[in-house]
């Protein structure tokens, strides 16, 4: 009876051991919120879906990489994916999310899990030799950080309605639809392997970059769960 409850303590004092480093685990891990529309700055979120409370996915999209080809949605499938917005010429904030964005795909470079997607936001100017140029100066490998083009409404359509990046359609103090409409960005954006936004940050700050590579790993984790 005795050596029976002494078993039954230390099965007891074992199990209260692992919940408590369970519990700890759980306590230190990254806080990676699902971001949902009404939770991101309404500056930044096209009028039609800042009220949107429900879980917000990155949608469809046909556009062209560095190399000429089209890519769609597919290329994103149960990746972990960062997404900016830039433009090849752009002297000033561009250089320096280059920059940062290399020190995150040098970070993942070769794993599959993760791809990097950067946008122009100047597709008039930024062709695909342009493009392809731009990328070689990152020594970016094309299946890993896509640099893109495509139609200049659909590229504005993704900022604004998929990666919420980019002021509302009614915000005045934009010309949307014309020439003029332009849309510049430190943002990067984070999104899970289930399309959904993760977090933001400033791709000219290192040190929210290296937050975002801790995010990053904290996502491949969960994945291999």
């Amino acid at each position: 009876m005795k050596n029976t409850l002494i078993g039954f303590a230390l099965v007891l004092a074992l199990g209260i051991v692992a919940v408590y480093f369970i519990t700890e685990e759980e306590e230190n891990r990254r806080k990676l919120p699902v971001l949902s529309p009404n939770e991101v700055n309404p500056a930044l979120v096209d009028s039609s879906l800042q009220n949107k409370g429900s879980e917000h996915y990155i949608s469809g999209f046909n556009l062209i990489n560095q190399d000429g080809k089209k890519v769609d949605e597919s290329i994103i499938k149960d990746k972990i994916v960062v997404a900016d917005f830039f433009f090849t010429s752009c002297p000033s904030v561009c250089p320096k999310m280059g920059r940062q964005m290399k020190r995150v795909y040098d970070h993942f470079k070769g794993n599959e899990k993760v791809i990097l997607l950067s946008h122009t936001v100047w597709p008039e100017r930024d062709s695909v030799p342009v493009l392809k140029d731009y990328s070689l100066q990152y020594d970016a490998d094309p299946e890993q950080w896509l640099f893109l083009t495509g139609n200049k409404p659909h590229l504005y359509d993704l900022a604004r309605k998929s990666y919420l990046v980019a002021p509302s359609l009614k915000d005045t103090n934009f010309t949307h639809g014309s020439e003029n409409d332009f849309i510049h960005t430190e943002n990067f954006v984070l999104v899970d392997n289930q399309k959904r936004i993760r977090g933001y940050y400033d791709g000219t700050d290192s040190t929210e970059v290296n937050e975002l590579i801790l995010d990053i790993e904290e996502l491949l984790s969960r994945i291999s769960e």
